[in-house]
């Protein structure tokens, strides 16, 4: 094992002894260093986490969260020196984790919350202009090949839990006693300017926002949202769309005469 391995094992190991060859230049003791150290990156990481799933630790608790946190600390190292990534996983390791199945949505509560992460720091494209997409759109008469490019900010969530109304209810103070998470809902998230949004949409939407992010054209990507819910409303879709700036680029097929 490497000099800088050895190191960074130790420090996320909370009873691991100091690694060999640290020495303080002030003859201060190294492992009393090396302790204080190893509890600012604790600390920090699950800071992070806090940061980054606050509603999680609010229907948890600071004490219950940050108990998980720090045992997900130890095990998951940060793999990027970029914060903002630090926790990807976090979701994952809540499903597993025992103590946390009295609240059996958190997990799913987290991914939101990391989607809402991802969001704010995606790339910026500028979004095709408002006006501009409904002209194209009515103005052709056969969209079903055309193809829509979507915001990198937008994703989508399935859960069999209302996330959603969870989330949106510790946004709002009071609202979480009237809060019943006992159906499911997904979930689309996105970024319009600076401000992250999160909405509530049917299955039928996710399936062709889905599609679309795969580049499938409009007739395959209402095929497949019509296959998950007959009930799919396009003009109610592409209007949430179009309305918070989510499509980048509509490139219009034409047929060719023969």
């Amino acid at each position: 094992m490497s000099v800088q391995s050895a190191f960074a094992s130790a420090l996320l190991a909370p009873d691991a002894a100091c690694p060999e060859g640290l020495f303080s230049s002030n003859g201060a003791d190294p492992m009393s260093r090396f302790a204080v150290y190893r509890n600012n990156v604790h600390s920090a990481l699950i800071n992070a986490l806090a940061a980054a799933y606050p509603v999680a630790l609010q229907l948890v608790g600071e004490a219950f969260f940050r108990a998980m946190a720090g045992l997900y600390v130890q095990d998951h190292p940060p793999s990027s020196p970029i914060i903002s990534e630090y926790g990807n996983t976090f979701a994952d390791f809540i499903q597993g984790f025992a103590p946390a199945a009295s609240v059996p949505y958190l997990a799913d509560v987290a991914r939101l919350e990391r989607l809402r992460v991802r969001a704010y720091h995606a790339a910026d494209i500028q979004p095709l202009d408002q006006h501009d997409v409904l002209q194209q759109l009515q103005g052709t008469a056969d969209l079903g090949q055309s193809r829509l490019r979507l915001h990198p900010s937008l994703s989508t969530l399935n859960s069999p839990y209302a996330i959603v109304a969870v989330w949106a209810a510790h946004q709002t103070e009071g609202a979480v006693a009237m809060l019943d998470p006992g159906y499911a809902q997904n979930a689309l998230v996105l970024r319009q300017g600076l401000a992250v949004k999160v909405f509530a949409i049917d299955s039928g939407s996710v399936a062709f926002i889905n599609s679309l992010g795969r580049g499938a054209g409009l007739e395959m990507a209402v095929a497949e949202a019509l296959e998950a819910s007959a009930e799919f409303d396009l003009h109610q879709c592409l209007t949430l769309l179009i309305g918070h700036d989510a499509i980048t680029h509509l490139h219009l097929e034409h047929k060719v005469s023969p």
